[in-house]
């Protein structure tokens, strides 16, 4: 098996890296990316100022990312990290979210999912990696 490369440090918390090759894409979805970000959602909003540019310890965060036929709220490939910012939408959503969180998960993919709420009140990624969580 072998050694996992550290990617980076979170306030203490070692990050491994988790690139996953060769993920599907359905060039399909192209235009509706697009859509997605001009929405602007406040939380997704929020989340990419913070985020973009590798402003949040140098990593490098991808915004409406196509997976399979699924189109992600942001992804960090050499994470293999899957972010989604979860709004009153996803409350009826429930089995669909399951169903695609396996899917992604199926890849080799870690899922993180954050309420809108908690984005729009605690106005930091850091949620995505609380001190206990091991990524």
């Amino acid at each position: 098996m072998p050694e996992k490369q550290i990617l980076t440090q979170i306030e203490g918390i070692i990050i491994y890296r988790n690139f996953v090759k060769n993920l599907p894409y359905n060039p399909s979805l192209i235009p509706l990316t697009k859509d997605k970000r001009k929405l602007g959602i406040l939380s997704e909003v929020l989340f990419w100022q913070q985020v973009r540019n590798k402003n949040f310890h140098q990593i490098d965060f991808d915004r409406q990312r196509i997976i399979g036929n699924y189109i992600v709220d942001f992804y960090v490939k050499t994470l293999g990290l899957v972010v989604e910012i979860d709004g009153e939408s996803h409350d009826s959503k429930q089995e669909y979210d399951l169903k695609r969180t396996i899917f992604l998960e199926n890849l080799g993919l870690k899922v993180f999912r954050i309420t809108d709420w908690d984005m729009t009140h605690n106005l930091t990624p850091a949620v995505i990696f609380p001190k206990k969580r091991n990524i």
